[in-house]
C-alpha cells in the first residue's frame, strides 16, 4: 500500500511538472496516459487487459455510430457493456449460492478495480453520439477518457463532452490549481481517516464494523446509532475520496464533476439524491429514467420508471436481493414525497405558517434515508429484518447493547461535520458580502483560510492516525467503494 501511494505521489509530481512545460497536445495525451496505464497496472496486471478489450470495443461501436446512428449499433453496444459487467461483477456473485458445479468455479473471478464506473463512462459516450452529440475523439484520447487515473478507480462518473475539450486544450495548471487540489486532496484524507475511524471504533472492536458484522442483538437505539453511523462513514469515506480525485485532476488542469453537495443538509428525499453521488445519480436520471418516463404520459409508469432507476442504481453496486431492495426503498421513498408535494399543494397556506416545517421535513427525510443505510451494510435479509424490527420494536428502546465510545463517536463527529458546514458556509457569506461591513480579522479567516485550517488539519490527522494504528484492521478496506 505505502508502496503504491508513493508510486501515485510520484505520478501526480511528474506529470504536473511536464504539463506545466509541454504544449504539444499528443504529448501531454501520451504521458497521461502511458500514466494511467502504469499506476492501474499496480493493481492487477490482467485488469488492464479488461480495460483494453473495454476500450477497443466501445471505441470502434462509437466509430460506427458516428458514420450512423442505428439503434441496432447503439443497443449491441450497451449489450456488450453490459456482459461485460455482469460477467465480473454478477455472476460470481450468483456462482457463490449455487450448486452447479460447474458454475461454482465462477465464484473466485476477481472484479477488475473501477469497472462499473468506467464502463458506465463507455455507455454514457455511445448514448451521447446516438443522441447527436458531434463527438470524434481519437483512439489515444478515448483510451485516455477510459484511463484517466485520477477517475478510474472510484470516479466520479465523467462524460465525454465535458473531457473532450479538457484533453485538447493545452491548459497549464496554474499556481492555483494546484494550491487548490491539494487542499481536496487533504480534506479527503481526513475524511477517510475519520471513515476508518468510524469503522473500527474509539476502543479496538467497538466500531461499526463489530456493530454489523458481529453482534445479532441490538436495541432501537442501537440500530439509529449503526444506520445514522454508517451513512456518516459511507459518506466521509466516498466523498473524501472524491475529493482526493477531482482535487488530483484539478493540480493536472482537469475539471471532474463533484459527487457530493451537502446531502445531509437536504430536506426532501429528492433533493438527497440530486447531492448524494451525484455524477451516479445524474447518469441514471439522463440515460435510464428520462427515456423511460418520457414513453407514456400515465402517473404510474412515471412512477415505475422512477422506481427502475433506483433499482438499477441499487444493482449497480453489488447484484444482491439486499442491494436491490435498497434501490426499491429508495424508489418507494421518491414516489412517496411526488405524492405528498402533490397534496401538499392543497395546504400550502396553512404550511407556510408553519415555521417548524423545514425542520421536520429535515429531519424525516434524513431518519428515513438513514433506515435505508440499513439494507446496504446488512451481511443478509435477516439480519437486515431484525434491525428494522427492532427500530419498530417501542419496548426495545429501553436498553442498548452497543459500546457508550461508538455512540459518543457517532454524535461527536456528526456535530462536528455540521459545525464545519456551517463556519464554512458563513464564511463563504461574508467573503462575499459587502466590504464596508467587513471586519478585518475576519476577513484575513476568511480569504487566508489555510494559514489557520492546515494546522488543524494536521493536528486532527495525526491524532486520528495515533488512534487508527493502534487499532487492529477489521472489517473493509481503506477504502469502502473501490471496485463497485
Amino acid at each position: 500500500m505505502l508502496v503504491r501511494a508513493f508510486l501515485y505521489v510520484l505520478a501526480i509530481v511528474i506529470s504536473v511538472i511536464v504539463l506545466a512545460r509541454i504544449r504539444s497536445r499528443s504529448t501531454r495525451q501520451g504521458l497521461l496516459l502511458a500514466v494511467s496505464y502504469a499506476l492501474y497496472v499496480t493493481w492487477g496486471w490482467w485488469f488492464v487487459i479488461v480495460l483494453l478489450a473495454s476500450t477497443l470495443i466501445n471505441f470502434l461501436i462509437g466509430h460506427s455510430l458516428r458514420r450512423k446512428r442505428s439503434p441496432l449499433t447503439l443497443w449491441s453496444g450497451i449489450a456488450l457493456n453490459i456482459a461485460l459487467l455482469s460477467t465480473f461483477k454478477y455472476v460470481p456473485e450468483i456462482a457463490h449460492s449455487s450448486s452447479i458445479a460447474w458454475l461454482q468455479s465462477f465464484s473466485r473471478v476477481a472484479l477488475p478495480l473501477g469497472l462499473s464506473f468506467w464502463t458506465f463512462q463507455a455507455m454514457s459516450y455511445l448514448f451521447d453520439l446516438y443522441g447527436g452529440e458531434d463527438l470524434d475523439p481519437s483512439l489515444l484520447e478515448f483510451a485516455l477518457y477510459m484511463t484517466f487515473f485520477p477517475i478510474v478507480i472510484s470516479g466520479p462518473i465523467c462524460r465525454m463532452p465535458n473531457m473532450l475539450p479538457q484533453f485538447r486544450s493545452g491548459k497549464t495548471p496554474s499556481g492555483h490549481d494546484i494550491w487548490g487540489g491539494l487542499s481536496r486532496v487533504a480534506t479527503g484524507l481526513m475524511m477517510m481517516q475519520f471513515a476508518q475511524l468510524l469503522g473500527r471504533g474509539i476502543n479496538s472492536g467497538q466500531g461499526l464494523n463489530r456493530g454489523f458484522d458481529q453482534m445479532t442483538q441490538w436495541t432501537g437505539l442501537d440500530v439509529w446509532c449503526l444506520a445514522v453511523g454508517y451513512g456518516l462513514q459511507l459518506f466521509l469515506d466516498f466523498a473524501g475520496y472524491s475529493h482526493m480525485a477531482i482535487g488530483v485532476a484539478r493540480m493536472l488542469g482537469f475539471t471532474v464533476p463533484e459527487n457530493f453537495a451537502l446531502p445531509f443538509a437536504s430536506i426532501t428525499p429528492s433533493i438527497f439524491w440530486t447531492r448524494w453521488h451525484m455524477s451516479l445519480s445524474f447518469w441514471i436520471r439522463d440515460y435510464v429514467f428520462m427515456p423511460l418516463a418520457m414513453l407514456s404520459p400515465a402517473q404510474w409508469w412515471w412512477e415505475f420508471s422512477l422506481l427502475m432507476s433506483m433499482v438499477i442504481f441499487g444493482v449497480w453496486h453489488k447484484g444482491t436481493l439486499l442491494y436491490l431492495l435498497f434501490g426499491c426503498y429508495q424508489g418507494i421513498l421518491l414516489i412517496g414525497h411526488r405524492r405528498v408535494q402533490a397534496t401538499r399543494k392543497r395546504f400550502k397556506p396553512l404550511m407556510r405558517k408553519l415555521a417548524w416545517g423545514p425542520a421536520f421535513s429535515w429531519f424525516l427525510t434524513t431518519a428515513l434515508i438513514a433506515l435505508g443505510w440499513i439494507f446496504f451494510r446488512a451481511n443478509s435479509l435477516t439480519q437486515a429484518f431484525a434491525m428494522f424490527r427492532a427500530v419498530l420494536t417501542p419496548a426495545s428502546y429501553g436498553d442498548r447493547f452497543l459500546p457508550s465510545s461508538l455512540y459518543l463517536l457517532v454524535g461527536v463527529l456528526a456535530i462536528g461535520y455540521a459545525l464545519t458546514v456551517i463556519v464554512t458556509s458563513a464564511l463563504d457569506r461574508y467573503s462575499s458580502s459587502d466590504t464596508n461591513l467587513r471586519s478585518e480579522a475576519i476577513t484575513v479567516l476568511a480569504q487566508d483560510r489555510w494559514i489557520w485550517i492546515a494546522p488543524i488539519y494536521l493536528f486532527v490527522s495525526l491524532a486520528v492516525l495515533l488512534l487508527i494504528y493502534h487499532l487492529p484492521q477489521s472489517g473493509p478496506g481503506p477504502f469502502m467503494y473501490a471496485g463497485y
